[in-house]
Order: C-alpha cells, then sequence, then structure tokens
C-alpha cells in the first residue's frame, strides 16, 4: 500500500488567488470549497493515462479530499475500473455484497438509501484508500452527496479534546441500525431488507484509534462514522455523547462541500480523509451510481498503536500490507 515517503511527485504547479491550480501536465484543479472539494480537468478516464497526469491527480485528490471530474459520458464500468487501477490496487466490491462479483458495487436507491455521515467499510481493518463513484442514473431533482473533511475537524478540535481523543479507540462493526437513522414509515421495502440481510451476513469487528495518521500525508484525522459502535473503556451513554460532540465537528456546515450531480460525472474521494453522506430528497425516483473501491492499509494511530481484528476476514476484499511496528 501507498506509504508517506512514497507520496507520487506533482508536477510543476501554478495557484491562483481564486483557488484554481494548473499543473505543467495540463490538468487544473479548481476549488468548490473552503475546506475541501475541486473540480478537475484535463482528465478523460480511461485506461493508459500518462503517469504524470496520474500522479497530478492523485496530488489534487490528497489537496483537496474529493475531487469532481465533469463530462465523463464516454466512460461505461471498463472505462472506470481502467481508471481506478491506475490508482491503487482496485478491491472486490464489497467485503460483505456480492456487487458485479468483480468490482463494482451499484449503489441503487432500489435497495437502499445511505442517508448517514460515514467513511466507507471502517468494520474492516483495511479501510479502503480511494473511492470512485460514477453516475448511471440521476433524479430529477435532489440526489446530492455531502462530504466532510476529517482531518480539518480534528485540527479544530480544542487541545484538550486533541488530547483526549489521540488515546482512544473505538469498535467498529457492519452490524449497523439503519432504523436508527433512517425510521421506517409502512415498513422496508423487500429489496431493501434482502440487501440489508446481505450486508450483514457475515460479522465484522474492527478496533481502530479514533485518530489516524493520514499513509500519505501524515496528517491526523478522526475516524468515527455511522459504523462505529462503542469505544473501547467508555460505556454506552459515554461512548454516544463523546461521538455525537466529534460528529458535530466532522459535519459543521463550514467543514462540508455538497454535490449536486450532472450526467457524465465522476467523484473521486481520500476515504481516509473523508465521510460523506448521500441526500435522500429526491422522493421514489431512481437513483444509480457505480462505485469503485482502491485498497487501503491498517489504520495507524497518532501514538503508533494500529487496527485490530476482533472479528471476520477481510482478506477476500483486498490484500493488505501489514503496518510497520
Amino acid at each position: 500500500m501507498t506509504q508517506l515517503d512514497q507520496r507520487p511527485a506533482a508536477a510543476s504547479r501554478t495557484e491562483s488567488a481564486d483557488g484554481t491550480t494548473t499543473y505543467d501536465s495540463g490538468l487544473v484543479a479548481t476549488k468548490v470549497g473552503g475546506s475541501l472539494g475541486a473540480v478537475v480537468s484535463g482528465v478523460r478516464i480511461g485506461a493508459d493515462l500518462d503517469p504524470q497526469v496520474v500522479a497530478d491527480f492523485r496530488d489534487a485528490l490528497l489537496t483537496h479530499k474529493v475531487v469532481f471530474l465533469r463530462d465523463q459520458q464516454h466512460a461505461g464500468d471498463v472505462e472506470q475500473y481502467d481508471f481506478a487501477a491506475q490508482l491503487g490496487e482496485v478491491t472486490s466490491p464489497h467485503p460483505t455484497v456480492k456487487g458485479d462479483g468483480r468490482a463494482v458495487l451499484p449503489i441503487d436507491s432500489e435497495r437502499g438509501k445511505a442517508n448517514s455521515w460515514h467513511t466507507d467499510v471502517t468494520f474492516v481493518d483495511r479501510i479502503p484508500a480511494i473511492s470512485v463513484l460514477r453516475a448511471i442514473t440521476l433524479p430529477p431533482y435532489g440526489g446530492t452527496t455531502v462530504w466532510a473533511n476529517t482531518v480539518r475537524a480534528y485540527q479544530r478540535l480544542a487541545p484538550a479534546l486533541k488530547e483526549l481523543v489521540g488515546g482512544l479507540r473505538a469498535v467498529h462493526s457492519n452490524q449497523y441500525d439503519y432504523a436508527i437513522e433512517r425510521p421506517q414509515i409502512g415498513g422496508i421495502d423487500v429489496k431493501e431488507e434482502s440487501y440489508r440481510e446481505e450486508f450483514r451476513n457475515r460479522l465484522f469487528l474492527t478496533e481502530h484509534p479514533l485518530v489516524r495518521i493520514h499513509p500519505e500525508t501524515g496528517e491526523p484525522s478522526l475516524l468515527l462514522g455511522h459504523f462505529a459502535q462503542s469505544i473501547t473503556g467508555l460505556s454506552s451513554h459515554d461512548f454516544h455523547d463523546l461521538y455525537t460532540l466529534l460528529q458535530r465537528h466532522v459535519t459543521a456546515l463550514e467543514n462540508t462541500v455538497r454535490w449536486s450531480w450532472q450526467p457524465g460525472d465522476v467523484a473521486i474521494w481520500d476515504n481516509r480523509a473523508t465521510q460523506h453522506y448521500a441526500v435522500a430528497d429526491y422522493d421514489e425516483h431512481a437513483r444509480l451510481l457505480h462505485r469503485i473501491t482502491i485498497a487501503g492499509d491498517v489504520p495507524v494511530g497518532i501514538n503508533g498503536d494500529v487496527s485490530r481484528v476482533i472479528q471476520g476476514d477481510a482478506s477476500g476484499f483486498s490484500s493488505l500490507d501489514a503496518p510497520a511496528a
């Protein structure tokens, strides 16, 4: 997996006061939010991109945490896969959900709506590094996605809170109770219930440091989201109180960027430095996107402690390079 001293070298770049960064390779990143987010032009996704374009794209991603590509209507699953594979090792679709059986996980409103703040797949030890999400079918209104910067959220904590959370560890599980976040009226749709059963068909429990160090940038960030079920050593009441406090910092509006999808859009985010939320405000209209995931490594805490598996084997999801002792 990518380590801090292996961060690719970006080409020479020029930064302007209006939030635009222009790379010598021709790639341009234009900020869309003060805390995170940029639209990137100069990339047509597919195979065999110029290595310098890939390096510059990765630099933009690490800088802005989530980047957006417009006008990628030419792309299907093959082009999306080929592009993602140039960013790292592509995982299977999901640790418990089959997807297309190779790499694509459909994010399909017919099977459920993930309208809750989370970082993807934190219930395994090898948390994914990067996600690549491509719009397929969009509703006529609504259906936006919001991202939050978990690095900035940690930076904005008071020193006493930083000292507290740096020594804590949280247990994450895929046995997430969706009803807590999304009460059902009139029962659960059969397709949605089937998806939930598939999602929970194997139990995963992993204990992570509450503050992890980004393996490429060296930045500390808060590792939480809705898969976090408890904090080791705290009562359930204290966990919920502290979780609510920290999530409030993560999801403060000033710490987020909201994206209104258009046909041909692709969003790529650094899963090690963000949480996201798909807004379910499009009534009963269809919404379908395809996600491909890039493998990540085992989180290392700010004090050097590493995540540990309590239950579940994620070796079928992605390979793993063990963190340095």
